[in-house]
């Protein structure tokens, strides 16, 4: 075979990326199995299972809101901020989260450790269900739903992408506003996704503070972003 020809057309996804994946395929091939009437309760086992785990994983403002009342975590339920990323409304809602973490995940996983994947995922999630309540606080007259599904934390690596893109464009001598153009595609996608589907609501201050995080954290787990960032500085 000729040199070049035997490679595959596809990128292989990085195991880290696959790991992030597996709870949601995992929830979602549960999901399917009630559907299908392999759990206990009939066919409609698997929405009324889903319904369940959402509950159980979603991350209430509130939580976060009673316990700095309390100032005491007792109760507060922190496990969520870990959880919720991995369960969704729907099949369609688990679907777009899952594409967007296997494309962004791999893009990412190419410049960056696996851990560092990881941590950019993990603390995407985590940092914007603090800021989501820290603003459903400030705003108590408004009504903020639960954070349910994967769209911080896919934003985290979003931002991740977006620096990578961002120092890139800078070595080019280029347009480096060019490298924000993704996020905003995204979440006009999304608007667009929450107005037919009726899904719209505040959620999107958790993806853009997870997209902030995951760009900011890219400056320390980036290779050598650090020593950018320092020579960016002294040139401005």
């Amino acid at each position: 075979m000729r040199p070049g020809y035997d490679e595959s057309p596809v990128n292989p996804v990085p195991a880290v990326v696959w790991l992030l994946a597996l709870p949601i395929i995992a929830s979602e091939v549960y999901f399917g199995l009630g559907r299908l009437g392999f759990l206990a309760g009939g066919t409609g086992a698997g929405s009324v299972a889903r319904q369940i785990m959402v509950e159980r994983t979603a991350f209430a403002p509130e939580f976060l809101i009673r316990a700095w009342g309390r100032r005491s975590i007792e109760g507060a339920e922190l496990w969520r901020l870990l959880a919720y990323p991995f369960v969704h409304y729907s099949l369609t809602h688990a679907v777009f989260v899952t594409v967007f973490l296997l494309a962004l995940g791999n893009m990412v996983a190419r410049a960056m450790r696996p851990l560092a994947v990881a941590v950019l995922f993990i603390a995407s999630a985590v940092g914007a269900g603090i800021v989501y309540a820290l603003v459903a606080a400030l705003l108590p007259g408004l009504r903020f739903d639960a954070l349910v599904g994967g769209y911080p934390a896919v934003y985290g690596l979003l931002g991740a992408f977006t620096f990578l893109l961002w120092t890139r464009l800078g070595q080019e001598h280029a347009n480096q506003l060019r490298a924000f153009s993704l996020i905003g595609i995204m979440l006009a996608f999304q608007l667009v996704f929450g107005i037919l589907f009726g899904s719209s609501g505040k959620n999107w201050i958790g993806e853009v503070t997870g997209f902030a995080i995951g760009f900011l954290l890219s400056f320390v787990l980036a290779p050598g972003g650090l020593s950018r960032l320092r020579r960016t500085i002294r040139h401005r």
